[in-house]
């Protein structure tokens, strides 16, 4: 489990820590582990540029440069601002014997000092010049330049950051953009619980239902699927699917696709009418169902059941569209709403360059957890508790995919699992197995939706039969 703080927190910490040690002891700290990364990636070359911003981010990068000179690495910086150059870490970066010039000759790697976690918007004019002009691989210094410390998001020229060196811990950027190969070097800071919080696929594997000597098809937890159409039956057998996979218990299919579950997956108990489907501890609603009147009525049915809901595609739509729907829903009964961005904007408004803000906004309004689907995916609940999930790649990004992603989430919650931990477990491993069942290669949801149980082994896999180390 990896946590991630706001740039306002890490500030706080590193006040704090400021507070209580000599000058520069602190850059000195951050820097050496800047020139420990670059002498790795360097693999043995030896020319690094900087270009070097100012205040602590460009002073950063001129203390990793004098370490580098350390090493007998030739090192060239661009001032970027020659006035407001952090004044110590130039003086060591000169009496190393390091060069001051007005744009770097080729070099093997580039090191990004230019703005740091109180950058705001894209590159300046200058700077965004000189990163234009580069021919060498970046390693960024706490965040690449131009990206939002806080949201990731981009609005204009910014630095491509192949590895980035962090202090302290995680921040946001580093799930919620590209920032390459992350490294977080430890310089002492004293850092509050963090805001977002980022599973492992070991972590899934820790907390997966596994069956055990008395359990039985109804203890693991019962699935309730009411998905499907005419017009699109493929969402009710991958979403069906996905929930038999996911655990070991039982799964009731309630649509018109019927027959084709069925002959699909046998071990489904399938019924035509949702009125029909029998108890169940969860309800997977809205996959391929369509928006019309009598999908409207599933809705409230399965909103008015006490169980805990996933509620996805088609049934996010119709909440949208017809907000009184959400008068059959009991208050004390969990709701995880799964749209993606455009279905989001239909509930709630634009996402807008912050989704995590975004989501935490929905997640008060409609007090629901709130799992806003992405390269990033976003698990916010109204509690304010976060987790994000960076897929790593876009095979994911397929007709279908997200079928696959509610049943497994809806089967995590028949299991007992807490909404919010079953909304991010679910995520993790939908974008796990996509990778696994990819392998660099486009694949199809039902790809996806096979890779499953062997994601499942390889979660699990350092864990032992019980569940322990």
């Amino acid at each position: 489990m990896r946590g991630l703080w706001t740039t306002a927190h890490v500030r706080e910490a590193e006040a704090r820590a400021l507070a209580v040690t000599r000058p520069d002891a602190l850059m000195r700290r951050a820097a050496y582990g800047v020139a420990a990364v670059a002498a790795e990636v360097l693999a043995g070359r030896r020319r690094v540029g900087l270009l070097v911003g100012a205040g602590g981010n460009g002073g950063d990068a001129l203390w990793a440069g004098y370490y580098l000179r350390r090493r007998g690495i030739r090192v060239f910086a661009v001032l970027l601002t020659p006035d407001r150059a952090h004044a110590s870490g130039l003086a060591a970066f000169r009496r190393a014997g390091g060069r001051v010039v007005p744009a770097l000759p080729p070099v093997d790697l580039v090191v990004d000092g230019i703005v740091g976690l109180s950058g705001r918007g894209p590159l300046r004019e200058v700077a965004a010049a000189h990163v234009a002009a580069l021919d060498a691989p970046v390693l960024a210094v706490d965040s690449p330049s131009g990206v939002d410390p806080d949201t990731g998001a981009i609005s204009g020229p910014h630095v491509r950051a192949s590895w980035t060196v962090t202090f302290g811990g995680l921040k946001p950027v580093h799930a919620l953009a590209d920032c390459g190969d992350v490294r977080v070097v430890d310089i002492g800071l004293p850092l509050p619980p963090p805001d977002l919080v980022e599973l492992s696929l070991t972590d899934v594997g820790r907390l997966w239902p596994v069956p055990g000597a008395t359990s039985d098809k109804y203890t693991q937890g019962v699935t309730g699927v009411a998905a499907g159409s005419a017009t699109y039956p493929g969402a009710a057998v991958l979403s069906t699917g996905a929930a038999l996979l996911a655990t070991s218990g039982m799964v009731r299919y309630a649509g018109s696709a019927a027959d084709l579950v069925r002959g699909r997956w046998p071990e489904a108990i399938c019924t035509g009418s949702i009125t029909d489907a029998g108890r169940v501890q969860a309800w997977v609603v809205g996959p391929g169902m369509g928006t019309g009147s009598s999908a409207e009525a599933v809705l409230r049915t399965v909103l008015e059941a006490g169980v805990p809901v996933c509620v996805d595609a088609d049934a996010v739509t119709m909440l949208a569209n017809t907000p009184a729907l959400w008068d059959a829903r009991d208050p004390s009964t969990p709701v995880v709403l799964t749209p993606h961005d455009r279905e989001f904007a239909r509930l709630a408004g634009p996402v807008g360059t912050d989704r995590v803000a975004a989501a935490h906004r929905a997640a008060t309004r409609f007090d629901a957890v709130v799992l806003l689907k992405g390269n990033t995916t976003v698990v916010a609940a109204p509690d304010g508790t976060t987790h994000v999930n960076r897929a790593g790649s876009s095979w994911a990004a397929t007709a279908g995919s997200g079928d696959v992603l509610s049943g497994v989430l809806g089967a995590l919650l028949a299991a007992g699992l807490p909404p919010a931990v079953a909304a991010a477990a679910a995520a993790r491993l939908h974008s796990e197995s996509a990778a696994t069942a990819a392998n660099g290669a486009p694949i199809p949801a039902s790809a996806l939706l096979a890779a499953i149980p062997d994601t499942i082994r390889r979660a699990r896999r350092p864990l032992g039969p019980d569940g322990a180390d």
